[in-house]
This record gives structure tokens, C-alpha cells and sequence, in this order.
């Protein structure tokens, strides 16, 4: 006789943030810092399984580098670390009002999420290729990229390199490592892969540093990605952006509830890490250690970098129809901004004057670069790119049903 074990029922994932209630973030299960274990740079995948449980983090509270991952670092580079990332940040503060008087159709902050971008791409080298979300203008940032260029292409002006076929934030600039941005996520994850995969047939010595949020870990690209990835030893690191929410969607959803994100790459046989990616010194630390493994040919690494979208998904977004005002204020890692600028302070090799001081110059140099940015034209003033453009650019020799199709459009 079968026993009746009543009806069956589906298990809907629900965070415990939403609006009017406090925050509640014990689900992140954080450790101190120090406390995690740093495993050889050749070892197997099978032995980082508890780091894909665990967290990598170097700043304690007080603001001073602890434990086995503390990176060797100069105090210089740390500078041009925190420069990097106040920079970013003004830049997207002064972008998001950009786009409310109209200037851009357009526009995702990165606010919260700095260290993670910019200390990666420090301990990159220059040409290794970065294959990143609409989220991580923090690579061209650190790596010099103009920023009067990367205003003109969100303002879709004169000027626009991308020549005005592209929503703005998705950039493209080849000199800069910064591979073509495509809305639907998720496409870049198996394009790096096989980037990888190629410089290393080819005999090269660049790597590939593919980027994800962890909403897009939900599609099938990601999963082969990890595949191609784990069977050929691609020289590869596959970032997993964790900030808990994907849009409107938290990450429960996407499968962040029952494990990591980081278990799915040891359970495919791919060294993996969970990071504190509010930690700078933690993400150059965890990078190195990966970039390492890819260049010695020891195969790629999986990183879920545990941060918090401080901010909206976008412009088209308000977040306080599903998350309490006051989440990012009260998020256990804090602001990574803050946190560098601490640990520089703790050391001695910085001061609250000299940071008011640089501050004023990020500032000062953003305005200007916006300034020019827009006396090349903006969305709302014009001039914008020729229709005509959308032709070009495509074919060595244009073939005759196009040069039909733009002589109706009359362009």
C-alpha cells in the first residue's frame, strides 16, 4: 500500500529584504578575516571545495591586512587603486544625472561594486582580454581609458566611437582589453572561453578574464562555458559578480540559496573562491592567485565575489519597490571605498586631507572630460551619428541589396 504523503509543493525562493523591513544579510554566512586557508597555486580543484564555501578576506575591521592571503602590494598601486575607484565613482554619479536631464537614453552605476573591477584589472596584465557585463566600466578606468570617449558614447555624440549603434554603457574598445558588450547576458562567459582557448593554440601568452552577474549564472551559456572551460584547461578566469540581486530578481533564484555560486565551478572541476569583493586588497590577492594558475597552464579559476548593488539595475529601475531604503547603509562587508582608504590611513601612508585632496582632483577631472563629452553633442542637443552608419562597418565591399536598402533610406 503506498503511504500518502499529501500533495506536492514547489519551493519559491524569497529574500528576507523587502521593503519596510530591516535587512537581514545572515544568510551571507561571513567569516572573519584571515580565517580562510590559501591553498598552493597548483592545487587540484577538488582541494579548493571548502574556499568555494568560505570567503577570502584580508582587511579586518580596524582596517589592517591579515591572514595567508595578504598580498604584496606597493602602497603606490594601492593609491592608484583607490584613485581608480573614486574616479569611477564620481564618473557614475555625475553620469545618473547625465541621463535624468535627458543627455542619455541610458545609464547602470557600478556604485558598491568598484574594488572588484578595478583591483582585478590591476593585477592584469595589459593585454591579457577582459570580456565584461554592462557593470564593469571599472576596467577601462583602470587601464587609462579616455574618459571624454566613454562619455561621447553615452551620449550617442559626433563623437560616439561606437558610432551610435550601441545602448549607452555598452562599450567596445579593443586597445583597451574591453570586449564588445551584448545586453543579453551571459554570451560572454563561452566568448571568453574560446578566446582563451585560442591564444593558447595559437601559442600566445594572454589570458581571458570573462565577467557575470549572478542572475546570468541561470543560463545555459554559463554552464557550457564552465564545460569548455573544465575539459580543455582554458586559461581562463570566470568571475561570478555576485550582488545579490539581478534586476528585481534576488539570487535565490539563480541558485544562490542551496549553495555558492563558486561550488557550481568545483562540482566542474575548476578551482574556485569566494571573495570578499569589498575587500580590495582580498581581490587583487584572490586574482593574482588565479591569473597565476592560467598563465603556468594549470587550468582556469571560478570567483564569486560576494559585494551589494548599492544602487538601481538602471535608470529604468527603482529599487524600493522590493528592498528596504537602507540596505547597502547597513551591508556587513560596507563600502569598499571606504575600506581601502581606512587601510591606507591605518598604515600610515594616508590622511583624511589627502584624501579630500584627491577627491577634489578626481572631481575636478571628471567635470572637465564631461565638458568636452558634451560640447561634441549629446542625445538631447544632437549631433547624433548618420543613420547612414548603420551600413558600414560590416563588409569589406558592401553588396548590392544593402547599398539598395540605404539608397530607400535616402541617407
Amino acid at each position: 500500500m503506498t503511504k500518502s504523503f499529501g500533495p506536492l509543493k514547489l519551493h519559491v525562493p524569497e529574500p528576507a529584504e523587502r521593503p519596510g523591513r530591516e535587512p537581514d544579510f545572515s544568510y551571507l554566512h561571513l567569516k572573519p578575516a584571515g580565517e580562510t586557508r590559501r591553498p598552493p597555486v597548483n592545487a587540484l580543484p577538488s582541494e579548493t571545495s571548502e574556499l568555494a564555501y568560505g570567503l577570502v578576506r584580508v582587511l579586518d575591521e580596524a582596517g589592517n591586512a591579515v591572514g595567508p592571503w595578504q598580498p604584496t602590494v606597493s602602497t603606490d598601486l594601492l593609491i592608484r587603486g583607490l584613485r581608480a575607484m573614486l574616479t569611477l565613482r564620481v564618473y557614475d554619479a555625475r553620469m545618473l544625472t547625465a541621463q535624468r536631464q535627458k543627455k542619455m537614453s541610458f545609464y547602470m552605476q557600478s556604485l558598491g561594486e568598484e574594488a572588484i573591477s578595478v583591483g582585478h584589472t590591476l593585477a592584469l596584465e595589459p593585454d591579457d582580454m577582459c570580456f565584461p557585463t554592462y557593470r564593469q566600466q571599472g576596467i577601462l578606468v583602470a587601464r587609462g581609458a579616455s574618459l571624454v570617449e566613454m562619455m561621447c558614447q553615452l551620449f550617442s555624440n559626433s563623437r560616439d566611437p561606437i558610432k551610435g549603434r550601441q545602448m549607452p554603457i555598452l562599450h567596445s574598445h579593443r586597445k583597451h582589453g574591453f570586449f564588445s558588450l551584448a545586453g543579453n547576458l551571459g554570451t560572454q562567459f563561452i566568448q571568453a572561453v574560446g578566446w582563451a582557448m585560442a591564444s593558447a593554440i595559437k601559442g600566445g601568452t594572454q589570458i581571458a578574464s570573462a565577467w557575470i552577474g549572478d542572475g546570468s549564472t541561470a543560463e545555459p551559456d554559463f554552464h557550457s562555458a564552465l564545460t569548455f572551460a573544465a575539459v580543455y584547461q582554458a586559461p581562463v578566469i570566470l568571475n561570478v559578480v555576485n550582488n545579490q540581486w539581478a534586476i528585481s530578481s534576488f539570487q535565490f533564484i539563480a541558485g544562490g540559496e542551496a549553495t555558492t555560486f563558486a561550488a557550481r565551478g568545483v562540482g566542474n572541476g575548476i578551482a574556485s573562491l569566494r571573495v570578499d569583493g569589498n575587500d580590495f586588497l582580498a581581490v587583487y590577492a584572490a586574482s593574482k592567485w588565479a591569473i597565476e594558475r592560467a598563465r603556468r597552464g594549470l587550468g582556469p579559476t571560478l570567483v564569486e565575489w560576494i559585494t551589494y548593488r548599492a544602487g538601481a539595475h538602471s535608470t529604468a529601475d527603482d529599487p524600493t519597490k522590493y528592498r528596504p531604503a537602507d540596505d547597502w547603509a547597513r551591508f556587513p562587508l560596507g563600502d569598499p571605498v571606504r575600506r581601502l582608504k581606512q587601510h591606507l590611513i591605518a598604515g600610515g601612508a594616508w590622511s583624511d586631507e589627502q584624501h579630500e585632496r584627491l577627491q577634489k582632483e578626481v572631481e575636478d577631472e571628471v567635470i572637465a572630460a564631461q565638458k568636452e563629452a558634451e560640447s561634441y553633442g549629446t542625445l538631447a542637443t544632437g549631433p547624433l551619428p548618420s543613420a547612414a552608419l548603420m551600413f558600414d562597418d560590416v563588409y569589406a565591399v558592401m553588396p548590392e541589396h544593402l547599398r539598395r536598402q540605404r539608397q530607400q533610406l535616402g541617407v
